[in-house]
């Protein structure tokens, strides 16, 4: 957390995500060259660029929109989510790189204007079969510049959360337009089943996480609401001993996402609910005073959601109390910023 906008700081694990990153693209690259060459000798280099490309930054997709249901399902994922950006831009830059050698080879050659002739090329814009997947194509790779050019902080400060976030759920619309996109190029041009059943089997992995992530959710919180018991409009949630020092548990209570820290012999409530990313502060820990969101480091005080100045951001508090070891919390949120007295642990 900074008080100033800086270029990306690379600290050691963002140095290591980053090289695991580049070499595995790089192995994907040299391994899809080699196979063409030996299964299409005749390639032409443009041609095997567009092909490894696409294929690359979709593939590169498929695992970009499994990290988040796959760390709601276990945490060891969490590192792939903390750096997911850094995956996203560098999947823009080769899906980029596979349009701009699609228009150089296709558009580029004849009097009219490229960017034009991708929408002119085929006009058959009344057939299902016969759609220009080009122009998918091209609408896709533009949602996708919209994520990588506001990707960076000062975006989502100026754009404010809902804005950036809504923008950035837009990942979704960009990949059912590459799934046309790659389907009817498939059948337009490949006509092979083997590359339809591989976009078939991504689609399925893609939705499958997705739904069982949501599952898993839901069993998770009926059985928590069964767990609670109700006492003047307390929650009954846990022990104390049940969190560690400095740390929180996660409950989800007529609606409210609530993060319930202890520390220093108290106990307070906060939204669980980060303001920089709608990160879950409930997985990090209190550093110096402070709850600190485990994403990307940003922090308040636990007994008003206040982050320290010069910051300004804020979080909704409840009141919790400890009766015999045990902890209740009242769900009904104060407005943001509250100062709400602790709950001393006896």
């Amino acid at each position: 957390m900074s008080v100033n906008y800086t270029t990306v700081q690379w600290n050691r694990q963002k140095r290591r995500y980053d090289w695991i990153m580049v070499g595995l693209i790089g192995l994907y690259l040299l391994s899809f060259t080699v196979l063409q060459l030996i299964f299409s000798s005749n390639i032409t280099p443009e041609t095997l660029v567009i092909r490894a490309t696409g294929t690359l930054a979709f593939l590169m997709l498929h695992i970009i929109l499994s990290i988040g249901p796959l760390t709601r399902i276990d945490k060891r994922f969490m590192p792939l989510l903390y750096n997911r950006r850094h995956l996203g831009v560098t999947m823009f830059l080769i899906a980029l790189t596979h349009g701009l050698f699609n228009i150089v080879q296709f558009h580029a050659l004849s009097n009219t204007n490229p960017l034009l002739s991708i929408f002119a090329s085929n006009t058959n814009y009344g057939s299902f079969a016969l759609f220009p997947f080009q122009v998918l194509g091209f609408f896709a790779l533009l949602i996708l510049f919209l994520m990588a050019a506001t990707s960076h902080d000062f975006w989502l400060k100026n754009l404010s959360p809902k804005v950036w976030k809504s923008l950035h759920m837009m990942v979704y619309v960009a990949y059912a337009l590459l799934i046309f996109h790659v389907m009817l190029g498939i059948i337009q041009l490949e006509q092979s089943p083997l590359w339809i059943g591989l976009v078939g089997v991504g689609m399925i992995t893609v939705t499958g996480l997705h739904v069982t992530a949501g599952i898993l959710e839901k069993q998770r919180l009926q059985e928590q609401s069964l767990k609670n018991k109700v006492l003047e409009s307390f929650y009954e949630v846990c022990t104390v001993d049940d969190i560690p020092e400095n740390r929180a548990k996660i409950v989800f209570l007529e609606g409210e996402n609530i993060a319930i820290f202890k520390y220093d012999g108290k106990i307070s409530a906060v939204s669980n609910i980060c303001r920089h990313q709608h990160g879950p502060l409930g997985e990090g820990k209190i550093v110096d005073g402070c709850i600190t969101c485990p994403w990307h480091g940003y922090q308040y005080l636990p007994q008003n959601g206040q982050s320290p100045p010069p910051f300004t951001e804020k979080l909704e508090t409840y009141d919790v109390k400890v009766v015999d070891g045990m902890i209740w919390v009242n769900p009904k949120a104060y407005p943001e910023g509250t100062e709400r007295e602790p709950a001393l642990i006896n």
